[in-house]
């Protein structure tokens, strides 16, 4: 039951946080230059190496205090709330430029096992240190477990992928990404508060 929740609670942050930001808008473009299957599977390799990453970090954050460990998650936690809402009214406009940013690095169309290497290489890069990578650091470092964390984040990271792939043109015609960033400032709210009562 707790690996199960674990991994849903990861999976729950992760989506409505990466559904607008420049991880459906990479993948969107992406997939229009390339095959989309090879597209997929390169991003989502690189999503795994990037969670992979960010799950041994939370470990290592793990290995501290438990206090202050818990309150510096909450106060990560707090952050990507702050970031999603205050960036919501603008996300509309930043998809216009993050999708000519991603346009301008796909312009040779590539096929097969080299447009899913460009699509990891493309991926990996603009994923760095992403609010994607420290919510699943500050989920392992207060306290849940590393595997199902793990999954919960890849699956999410795979699921927004996989929605830009299959139906990103008419999922940008039809829903707000404002509305989408506050939701997932709601959802870090929500991890922060817990969080830090838990540390309290």
């Amino acid at each position: 039951m707790e690996f199960l929740t674990a991994l849903l609670v990861a999976y729950v942050a992760i989506v409505p946080v990466e559904l607008p930001d420049k991880t459906f808008v990479a993948t969107l473009v992406l997939s229009t230059r390339y095959r989309p299957l090879p597209t997929w599977l390169g991003v989502v390799a690189a999503f795994g190496v990037q969670c992979a990453i960010a799950v041994a970090f939370g470990t290592l954050l793990s290995k501290l205090p438990t206090r202050p460990v818990q309150v510096v998650a909450a106060l990560l936690f707090a952050t990507g709330a702050f970031v999603l809402a205050r960036g919501a009214r603008k996300a509309d406009a930043q998809e216009k430029e993050q999708e000519a940013e991603f346009e301008a690095k796909a312009v040779e169309p590539k096929r097969g096992w080299r447009a899913g290497a460009a699509s990891f290489a493309v991926l990996f890069t603009a994923e760095w240190g992403d609010l994607s990578q420290l919510l699943l650091a500050g989920l392992v470092a207060s306290g849940r477990p590393m595997l199902p964390t793990f999954l919960g984040g890849w699956l999410g990271l795979a699921t927004v992928s996989g929605l830009a792939v299959l139906l990103g043109r008419w999922l940008l015609k039809r829903v707000r990404l404002a509305v989408i960033r506050y939701v997932g400032a709601g959802v870090c709210a929500v991890l922060a508060v817990v969080t830090l009562l838990s540390a309290l």
